[in-house]
């Protein structure tokens, strides 16, 4: 038992002093010796006291000596004073009793004292029967002790309460916590959390997150590392990063691991990573995995693989399944695919779904597909979005478009953006436009170009022909939403997009602009680019340039750059490699371009035949 004399008692009687305010001894506090003086002068006036016969003297006699651990000193005396009635003797006999082992003998003094109204002593018997097993009368003493105001005894009924799952628990918690129980603040705020996460509402106009939050500071505040971690959680989340550091150093320093790992990160995302591994290492030392984790990619970041691996490998005997994950990350790297796939293993094995997807894609890569799949599908099965995208394709590969798209949509809904544009082009090719454009726009937005590029071509399609302008009508052009995903699009490098973006600015006659976006298209290899380029180029009168671009278009196989070719070096006069390009635009095509080409090609023999 922890708790040794009914406290409240003595105090009220007057019968325990207690210190003095320092303001009354020449305004700064007493050291160490001047207090032992104090309570040594104290113990002789009780003891001239007690020898006199004054019961009361007796009981506080017995009372300092069993809190200094002088049992054999304290036993006479407080048997004397539990004899002549007096219950806070009787409670603190059962407590010096119970530490020397006399465990049933100490249940009958408390008893004594809980009887006469001692809260102390009826937490202390509830707590006994509660040892033995006896919950009936359990609840019984530590329910008399709470309803009597006893703090430790309101705790220990809500701890009782709780492991049986009554709805009652919450209540004596909280009302230990009021009054100043740290555990309880902690243990309450937990509750609350809880039910945050449940979705459940407070019961006295305040949300359970922000009410755990006050208890959490609460417990915080009077020194309960854990509580502190989860303030400092609460406010990290919420932005507040000075303070949650605040937080996660107070806890930290008492020794909690996780608090040191937390700080670790933010002043890594603060850019001090130097500090960062300090608190890293802290807490790895003491055995926090994801701080092991932590230190292990910071070394591999600086090439350091060795001590990678070494704290990688501290992350997996801290039972951290991501240090098996990222060792065989390590080993992929470096070419080790042997040692990677034994890591991806492990970490599968444990459960680790992205070690489970990249086990499947290096079994993929090998040309092992049959081993790959069941890894997809366990990954994907785990929530793995990745997976179930790289299922989706899997299948797609195999034609099996039912089983593929099943996959795609699962990935989709998670937020994955290929997988939604590949939805998005299944529905597109069903009919489905509405669909189609729905998943269209969640894969554009998470940055999908390709994605973009389709949207804009749906909505394109859509659009009424631009109306006729009068002579003198103004013909101020507003962006369409369509032309806004072409641009956007194309702005990420889509090329179909950037030829299409070049189409629009020509048409509003912006040259400078079209041959920009036709140009950025030909340089990265659009043969649609180089050829729209060339004809920007040719009608300003710069045919030569021109005739470069559709040279590169039309050797990239673009039939209308080599018949534009032809129709150059004819008018030249270079007739052999007219018919040469004449020949190449027959063979690409399309049709009308092959007619046009015959009969350009056929005039040219004729020509060189004469």
């Amino acid at each position: 038992m922890d708790v040794m004399g009914d406290k409240a008692t003595l105090f009220e009687t007057g019968r325990f002093v207690q210190p003095s305010d320092p303001e009354e001894i020449g305004g700064e506090a007493r050291d160490e010796t001047g207090q032992a003086a104090d309570e040594a002068a104290e113990e002789v006036r009780r003891r001239l006291a007690a020898e006199a016969g004054d019961v009361e003297a007796k009981s506080v006699l017995g009372a300092m000596l069993l809190r200094r651990g002088d049992l054999d000193g304290a036993e006479p005396h407080l048997r004397a004073a539990t004899a002549a009635g007096d219950r806070a003797a009787a409670n603190n006999l059962g407590v010096l009793l119970h530490q020397r082992g006399y465990a049933d003998e100490a249940a009958g003094w408390w008893r004594i004292a809980a009887v006469a109204g001692s809260a102390a002593a009826a937490h202390a018997l509830g707590r006994h029967h509660r040892e033995r097993g006896d919950e009936p009368a359990a609840e019984y003493w530590l329910r008399q002790s709470a309803e009597q105001g006893h703090v430790l005894g309101a705790y220990a009924l809500a701890d009782l309460l709780e492991h049986r799952g009554d709805a009652g628990a919450e209540r004596w918690m909280r009302v230990a916590a009021e009054r100043g129980h740290r555990e309880a603040a902690y243990r309450l705020a937990r509750a609350l959390d809880r039910q945050a996460a449940q979705g459940s509402d407070g019961d006295n106009g305040v949300g359970p997150l922000e009410e755990a939050e006050q208890w959490y500071r609460q417990a915080a505040a009077r020194g309960h590392r854990r509580a502190a971690l989860h303030l400092g959680t609460i406010l990290e989340k919420r932005g507040l990063l000075k303070e949650a550091g605040r937080w996660y150093l107070t806890s930290a320093k008492d020794g909690e691991a996780r608090a040191a790992c937390a700080l670790g990160f933010l002043l890594r995302d603060a850019g001090d990573t130097e500090s960062a591994a300090v608190w890293w290492l802290r807490a790895a030392q003491d055995g926090d995995g994801n701080a092991a984790n932590a230190l292990g990619a910071l070394h591999a970041e600086r090439g350091e693989t060795q001590t990678a691996e070494r704290w990688y490998r501290a992350a997996m005997d801290a039972g951290d399944v991501n240090g098996a994950h990222n060792l065989g990350l390590l080993c992929a790297e470096q070419g080790r695919t042997a040692q990677a796939e034994q890591w991806y293993r492990r970490a599968a094995y444990a459960g680790h779904r992205e070690a489970a997807n990249a086990l499947a894609i290096l079994l993929l890569q090998g040309g092992d597909t049959s081993g790959a799949e069941p890894w997809f599908s366990k990954a994907a099965e785990a929530g793995s979005v990745d997976a179930a995208f790289n299922l989706g394709i899997l299948y797609a590969g195999r034609g099996l478009e039912a089983e593929a798209l099943r996959y795609y949509e699962r990935a989709a809904a998670a937020g994955h953006a290929e997988a939604a544009l590949q939805v998005g082009i299944a529905r597109l090719r069903a009919g489905d436009e509405p669909e189609a454009e729905r998943h269209l726009r969640c894969a554009a937005g998470a940055g999908s170009a390709e994605a973009a590029y389709r949207l804009a071509t749906v909505l394109d399609a859509r659009r009424p022909p631009p109306p006729a302008h009068e002579l003198g009508e103004s013909t101020v052009h507003e962006k369409t939403e369509c032309e806004e995903w072409y641009e956007r699009a194309a702005s990420q490098g889509h090329r179909r997009a950037q030829v299409r973006v070049g189409m629009m600015a020509a048409a509003r006659g912006d040259v400078v602009e079209a041959a920009r976006w036709y140009r950025e298209a030909a340089e990265t290899g659009s043969r649609n680019g180089a050829f729209n380029l060339g004809l920007l180029l040719a009608r300003e009168g710069s045919e030569p340039e021109a005739a470069v671009w559709w040279t590169r278009a039309a050797e990239a196989g673009h039939g209308r750059a080599a018949l534009r070719l032809a129709l150059v070096y004819a008018r030249r006069g270079e007739l052999a490699e007219g018919q040469r390009w004449a020949d190449r635009a027959v063979e690409l095509g399309p049709e009308e371009v092959s007619e046009r080409a015959a009969r350009l090609r056929d005039a040219l023999r004729e020509e060189l035949s004469a």
